[in-house]
């Protein structure tokens, strides 16, 4: 039968989860590829659609009120649903069968993409991806260019003329070895940007997202690199071997940490933390694999 026309769009409950979730209209628009004003307006209508609040604002944050919290858990399970069937269509178009070209920054391909991929594969067999890997500024030239159907990007500014949706969320954490004096002696954070550390290249994520925090928290410009290296497991190399601490991304040096070969060093006052994203042209929906994998990205994001 006809759906009732006072049932809100699927999308307006998506973001109302998005905000319990991230506790911001502004970072849940952001997710969703919109504006705050844009999220705002969405949550505004569907509060109407309800006749009542859905969110309460605080010093704190975001959150949903006693009702919001009871719509949230109705609608939680729909939201899945209504992306199962978004998969399960997908799987059924005619472009299911064929190549999707994939770009990823590094931390990207290396730490998570391979999971997706395995679950992408589980669902639609007959996909053959080809991935190809680089700085995010690479990524986003590919895309735009149309050498990839999809790329994924950890750098926290996303070109123009591109769409985004946050696939993942990841922080930085400030590495050295074991004997190094600030294993022992964290030191402060205007001390840290003081010092040349080991780091990627220009137009790399990871750097690009720490030349940002500091920025944002006043501390200026980090010394220029003592070491610039395009590959992270050579960064993390040179660090146990002593040369200097880096700043890279928790997801690379867990098993470092686990093991002992590296120390983390803790920077008071500095949030590094970073939205990973999916990016594609503006205006033109990922469709096919493409959209297959976005889902499943997607998809592990709310579920981690």
């Amino acid at each position: 039968m006809p759906l009732p026309p006072h049932v809100a769009d699927l999308t307006s409950i998506d973001l109302l989860l998005s905000v319990a979730e991230l506790g911001s209209i502004g970072r849940a628009g952001r997710a969703h590829g919109m504006s705050q004003p844009a999220a705002s307006a969405r949550i505004r209508a569907l509060e109407r659609r309800v006749g009542a609040p859905l969110l309460r604002r605080g010093a704190r944050g975001t959150v949903l009120t006693d009702l919001g919290e009871l719509v949230a858990s109705w609608a939680a399970p729909v939201v899945r649903s209504a992306e199962d069937l978004a998969t399960a269509i997908a799987t059924l178009h005619a472009e299911r069968i064929g190549h999707v070209q994939i770009a990823a920054s590094q931390t990207v391909a290396e730490y998570l993409l391979p999971r997706w991929l395995v679950t992408l594969h589980t669902l639609v067999p007959h996909i053959v991806p080809t991935l190809s890997s680089g700085n995010s500024t690479v990524v986003a030239e590919k895309v735009l260019a149309g050498a990839a159907d999809l790329g994924f990007i950890e750098s926290p500014d996303v070109p123009a003329a591109l769409d985004h949706r946050t696939v993942a969320t990841d922080e930085l954490v400030l590495v050295v070895a074991p004997d190094h004096s600030w294993a022992s002696t964290p030191p402060s954070a205007t001390e840290i940007v003081a010092t040349a550390l080991v780091t990627r290249e220009a137009g790399s994520g990871t750097r690009s997202a720490y030349e940002s925090a500091v920025a944002a928290a006043g501390l200026g410009q980090p010394m220029s690199p003592l070491l610039e290296v395009s590959s992270t497991t050579a960064i993390k190399s040179a660090v146990g071997a002593g040369i200097g601490g880096a700043v890279l991304s928790s997801l690379a040096v867990a098993p470092e940490l686990a093991a002992g070969t590296l120390v983390r060093v803790p920077i008071p006052g500095l949030t590094l933390r970073r939205e990973l994203r999916a990016i594609w042209p503006s205006g033109r929906a990922p469709s096919g694999p493409a959209a297959e994998l976005l889902t499943v990205a997607a998809k592990t994001r709310l579920q981690s």
